[in-house]
Order: structure tokens, then sequence, then C-alpha cells
């Protein structure tokens, strides 16, 4: 705190070095929080710490970057641009990376460690290189033709990857290479995960390596039944037809298999997954000695996720248990098995807040790991040797992210060990091993710092200290820094909602000012963090707005009670949050209730209408980007999960949890922005309410953007949509003077 308060003193000192902060700037080179880092890894003989990086003139352009732990020197292993100077991906690739939320990058994306920590597996433009670490510059094409999900072995003998939907191996040792499936074309993909899956069930891979690199796990999926959506991507100079399958809720899903290859022979086998097709195959998992494949079955409706034992030389299945629930259950990525015992960490929220607990490979529970009144976020790394689990949690505060180390034993469930340091957010990167992590940690007043830390968290060095000294790219900005203020209002059911704001700059408690209000408001996501800011919401404070953001029931990161709500009526008890937090800033002083504006995108931009529709009253204005208009448009997995049943079996559901049958009530001015080529909130949604809207002689502007997918990515874009937004704001709320 002390450095930043001198800095803070010695920049205000000279003003003639400040700058006021703009969208131009905000979009521009280099990126404001500093050189930022992504995709941290220890390498396996932790010689080296890994990462991303993007360039200096560009950064959204990444390269694989090293710390080396011996010469204590951070250089740049492999050039994006030396590697592929023109990156020309495929349309499948394009998709991918939409659905991964990696649409504005290019460049290294991923990377992966061979065992012995000597060579690199590189993915770019579609093409494999393996990178010696020792010698980068020696780079090697091992595969080219629009490769996606590559991976090494476990043991490292084998590159797999898969290639116009079929799976492919290479051995390392001959070169020679193996593709094991043959009948992957049309609408049969092998190793791939389908839509949903990779949209909703963050499962970007379809195949998975036993651990002694014996057998490969992989998903045979035929997308036939699937309705075809044929979408119009409208760009600038031609307009593309697209058909999609598209499984809109209520219609069928994929045909799935769970199948066993044999690497070195191809042999197939399959996994009987039951009698009940219409399921979702969550995903397949090894046991420790390879000997057992576990996989994860959930019933079409969400209320059931089953995990069968197989055994893998009879295929011989047993069931394991079943997790159940009146709304839906979650489902996750820690199963981890055990290397020294038959054993296998699960996580469940079956006590309304997720926990760990051990199994035995047998099915039965041998005692929790966590416990009590908070929930783990996710595992982040098992070091048998020393009985310990280390995992993310909010179990300090609600709105911070820190690490913690529980006991294998249970013996700490409920005071598990913190071993992160400082109030705000902490992402940890483990090694392996559990020995080592890489901590990017920042707060509202702090950007993001990159740290090596050993597992009690004491410091082994700096990766990036990225100080907030004056040569770092925000120094210039940093004297009209605005803070911003935390705190806690109740829902009407007593449930406890966070909310964060930001005073506009030369603020005066005397005078009232406009609101700009975020909301995103939707499942799986949080955005009241104490972390370092969002600047577009820095940036509209500076303009002059009361900046308020507030995380309604529903939101992530709470116990079951706080999401469960939202079950079968979509909208009502987010938008009953929403307007609490709009009354509570009317009561205080500085607030103009009558000049209020909304804006969100995606599950935000179904907010903003509803929240129009709801409270025209209340709410001056809104904006509503890539918005869910009619939930019977959305897909199966997210749709039913929340809104529960299908359009055909419950339609009251759907209507009400729908815009349009609020629609009435829809009065204050509205901006409606939307990508003309959408894979994921399909432009129908926005036309169906264009339609709506002029039919009830509803007047409204209209923004579209050619060619752009959901998140309207890439700087052009981003930043006239976000001047847009704030000129919408201005012209609706009579500018941003205080009265």
């Amino acid at each position: 705190m002390r450095p930043l308060l001198l800095l803070l003193a010695a920049l205000a000192a000279a003003p003639a070095m400040a700058e006021r902060l703009t969208l131009d700037r905000i979009y521009g080179e280099p990126a404001l929080s500093g050189p930022g880092v992504r995709t941290l890894r220890v390498s396996p003989d932790g010689e080296r710490v890994t990462f991303l990086r993007g360039r200096d003139d560009n950064q959204y352009q990444l390269d694989l970057w090293e710390y080396n732990t011996k010469s204590k020197k951070t250089q740049r292993l492999v050039d994006s641009k030396r590697l592929v100077p023109n990156e020309e991906l495929s349309l499948e690739e394009k998709a991918r990376r939409e659905r991964a939320r990696t649409a504005g990058l290019s460049g290294i994306l991923n990377y992966f460690w061979s065992p012995d920590g000597r060579q690199l597996l590189v993915p770019i433009g579609g093409d494999l290189y393996l990178v010696d670490a020792a010698k980068p510059e020696a780079a090697r094409k091992v595969a080219s033709g629009s490769v996606i999900d590559p991976k090494i072995s476990p043991k490292g003998r084998y590159v797999s990857f898969v290639r116009n939907q079929n799976l492919v191996v290479i051995d390392l040792k001959t070169g020679a290479e193996r593709q094991l499936t043959t009948d992957g074309k049309g609408t049969v993909h092998n190793g791939e995960a389908e839509f949903v899956a990779q949209e909703e069930m963050d499962q970007h891979t379809g195949y998975y390596w036993a651990p002694d690199d014996s057998a490969i796990a992989y998903r045979r999926y035929d997308e036939a039944p699937v309705p075809v959506v044929r979408r119009f991507e409208i760009f600038a100079d031609r307009t593309e037809v697209i058909d999609q399958h598209y499984p809109a809720a209520g219609d069928p899903n994929v045909l799935i298999d769970l199948m066993i290859v044999n690497p070195v022979n191809g042999e197939q086998r399959k996994i009987d997954l039951g009698a009940e097709k219409d399921i979702y195959l969550v995903r397949a998992d090894f046991s420790a000695d390879a000997k057992t494949l576990v996989y994860q079955r959930q019933t079409r409706d969400q209320k059931r996720l089953d995990l069968v034992a197989v055994d893998v030389a009879t295929l011989a299945q047993r069931p394991l248990f079943s997790e159940t629930s009146k709304t839906w259950v979650s489902i996750h990525n820690d199963l981890r098995f055990l290397k020294k015992n038959n054993a296998f960490i699960w996580a469940s929220e079956r006590s309304g807040r997720n926990h760990l607990y051990l199994y035995g490979l047998d099915g039965k529970l041998l005692h929790p790991i966590s416990s009590g009144e908070w929930g783990v976020d996710n595992v982040l790394a098992v070091d048998e040797s020393a009985g310990k689990v280390y995992v993310s949690s909010n179990r300090d505060a609600v709105i911070d992210k820190q690490t913690y180390a529980l006991n294998l034993d249970g013996s700490n469930a409920a005071k598990p060990a913190r071993i992160t340091s400082g109030d705000g957010w902490h992402d940890a990167s483990f090694a392996g091993n559990g020995k080592l992590f890489v901590d990017t940690y920042s707060n509202p007043r702090t950007p993001p710092q990159v740290s090596i830390r050993r597992a009690d968290g004491s410091m082994v060095e700096w990766l990036e200290k990225n100080e907030l000294n004056a040569n770092h790219p925000y120094a210039k900005y940093l004297p009209d820094h605005l803070p911003t203020e935390y705190g806690t209002i109740k829902a009407k059911d007593g449930q406890t909602l966070h909310y964060s704001i930001i005073k506009p700059a030369n603020f005066d408690a005397a005078k009232r000012y406009p609101v700009f209000l975020f909301t995103y408001g939707g499942p799986h996501s949080q955005r009241v963090t104490r972390a370092w800011g969002n600047y577009f919401d820095q940036y509209m404070a500076q303009q002059g707005f009361v900046v308020f953001r507030l995380d309604n029931r529903g939101s992530s990161r709470r116990e079951r009670a706080f999401t469960d709500v939202i079950y079968n009526n979509l909208g009502k008890h987010e938008v009953e949050d929403q307007l609490t937090g709009i009354e509570w800033l009317g009561t205080q002083s500085f607030v103009d209730p009558k000049r209020v504006g909304v804006f969100g995108w995606s599950y935000g931009g179904y907010m903003t209408l509803r929240l129009l529709a709801a409270a025209s009253d209340k709410i001056a204005m809104g904006v509503s980007v890539a918005p869910v208009t009619d939930w019977a448009l959305y897909d199966t997995h997210y749709t039913e999960q929340f809104v529960g049943g299908t359009p055909k079996g419950d339609p009251e559901a759907y209507q009400r949890s729908g815009v349009f049958a609020h629609l009435d009530g829809l009065k204050s001015p509205l901006l409606l922005v939307h990508g003309m080529a959408d894979d994921n909130v399909l432009f129908t949604n926005t036309t169906r309410l264009i339609d709506e809207l002029v039919k009830r002689n509803v007047q409204f502007d209209l923004m579209t953007y050619p060619g752009a997918k959901h998140g309207i990515s890439g700087k052009v874009n981003q930043r006239h949509v976000y001047g847009l937004i704030e000129a919408f704001f201005k012209k609706n709320l009579g500018g941003t003077g205080a009265k």
C-alpha cells in the first residue's frame, strides 16, 4: 500500500506527465496492465516456467516465453511470427476459438511439455511443431493440415491430435503417423467434443490418454439427429450461408459413443453407455494404474450424474455412485486419481457447498477432504507424498480468490491452510508434483503480478513484478485512477448480495450523478471481484458516471441456495436483485435516480431487456448486446439445465423466462447490438426482437457488426462498440454533469 501512495503523490506532483484515459488508449498498445502473462506452466523437471505473452506491438499476438530457474533469466522461447509469419485458420478452428473465448488472439495459444521436460509441442496455424527447449530455434514441424487438440502422451512416446474428424497419433521413436479412426466424415466425429460440450460443459477435448500410453479413450459422436440451422454470416463484402447442426432446447442431441483404441495396432473397443441413449457423456478418466476407466454419464434433464467404472481389460462395468439434485447437478473437472492407493478425489455440492471427498475405487466414501460454510472453486494440484491437496476458494471473502492447502486425510477439512497472501485475486498454476506454483495476483490498486512460490507460499522469485512505477504503461493515467469500493446489501429473501461501486471523477457528495450499471447476472459468472479492474468501468467513472455492479442470485462461486432460486424461472430473481441494487442507489445522496442506465452483454443483454421491461420507470435507458430473447432458440445443455424441461414439455417456463412475454413494459430508450455471424447466441434472437418491437411501434437504436461473432472481437470492433455504448449513455442520460 505505502509504495503505491508514494507513487500517487509523486505522480500527482508532476501534472505535465498525466494524461486522461481514452478509449483509443484502452485498445492501443502496449497493454495498460503491463507485460501480462497467460497459460503459465512449470516444466516437469522444474527448470523452466513457461508462459504466453503478447508482443510489444500487438498484445493479442502471443509468443512463448520462459523463465529459467537456474539462470534466473526471462527470454522469448518461440517467436510466433518466425514460426508462422502469416497465420491462416480453418473455419473449424475459428469456431473452436470462439467457443474457447480466444477468438481475438493469434499466434501461439497453447503448448504442451513432454514428460521429460526437454521438448514442447506447439500448435499454430493448424500445424504442429516440436521445440527442443535447449535449441528452440530448431523447431521441427511434425504435422500439418488443420490439426486440432494436440497432445503429448503421458509417457512421451506419442503425439496425438485430431485431423479431418479422425484421431491420429505419431510415434516419436519412429516418426510414423497412424490414423486410428477412419469413419470420421460428414456428421461423424472422432476424438472431438461436440458443440454443447465445448460451449457449455467446459470440455474442449474429446479423447483421454491412459497414463502408461497403452490406450486412448475417445468420444465418437454423430450429429445427424441434430437439426440444421441455416445461418447467414453477413460480412462487409459478402454473405456466407452456414448450415450448422445447432441443438436448440428440446431438440435431439448428438448420438454419443465411448471407445477405447490401442495406439500401437489400432484395435477398437466400444463401451456400453447404457440403454438410455439421450444422455450427456461428461468426460472419461483413467485410473493411475491405467486398469480402470471411469466415465461420467449425465441424464438429459441433468438431475442425475453417474460415475461408472470400466475394467479396461474386460470392459466389465460397475457403478460407483450417483449425484442427484432437484434442480441440476453441476459438472466439473475435479476427478483426481491417486497413485499410491486405490482412491480418487471427487468434488460435490451435495452439502449445499462445493467440497472435496475421498473415495475408494469401489465407490465407497472414505472421508470428506473439505467441509464447512465455504466452498472449493477447483483442485489445483495433489501432492501425495506430502498428503496435500491444493485448491482455490473464496473462503475468506466472497469477492476474493485465494489458494489453500487441504490435508488428504481430512484432518483440516474445515480449516484449510491459506498459502497466498494479500487480499484480492490469486490465480495459481502448480507444477505437476505440487512442490511449486506460479501465483498471478492483483487487486483494484495492483495490476497482475506474477511470482514463483513454494507450496507453502514462500517466495522463490518474481516472474513479473509489474511495478506501477514511472515506466509502467498505466503510470501516466494513475493520477486519475478512481478507487473501487465494495459492500453488501440484502436480497428480498435475506441472502447477501455483493456490489462494487466507483464514484466519479471530482466527486462531490453534495451533487447527484448519473449511473452506469453493468450487469451480466447469469450462471457460471461472478463480476464483483477484488481484482485489477475493468478499464471501461474506470473510463466511464472518469467521464462522470457512478459505476455500479452487483452479483445477483444465480451468480457463481456461491452456495446452492444462492444459485438454485433461478431454476425454472430465469430472469425473475436476477431482475429483482438488480432492482434492489437500483433502489439502494436511489437512497444515496450522490445518485440521480432519474439517470440510471444499464448495459449488458449475452446473458447481460438479456438482463438489460428484462430490466427495461420490468422497470422503465426506474431505468432511463439500456444497451443490450448479443441478447438471448427466446430461450427456445438457445442450446440444449445450458437452457434445459436452468429453465428446466423443454419448450414442449414446459412451455410456461419458457414463456415466463423469455423476453417477449414482458415486452409491453419496455418504454425506455434501447440500443440493440449484435454480431452478424454469431454462432452462439444466434442473430435470430435479435431479428425476432426487432420484429416484435416494430409490431409494438417501439422505437429503438440498432447496430450490427458485419462478420462479427458473439464477442464482437478484435480491437477495431471493440473500440467501436464501446464508443457506441458511451455515446448512447451520454445522449440519453443528459450528459455526465452532476446535478
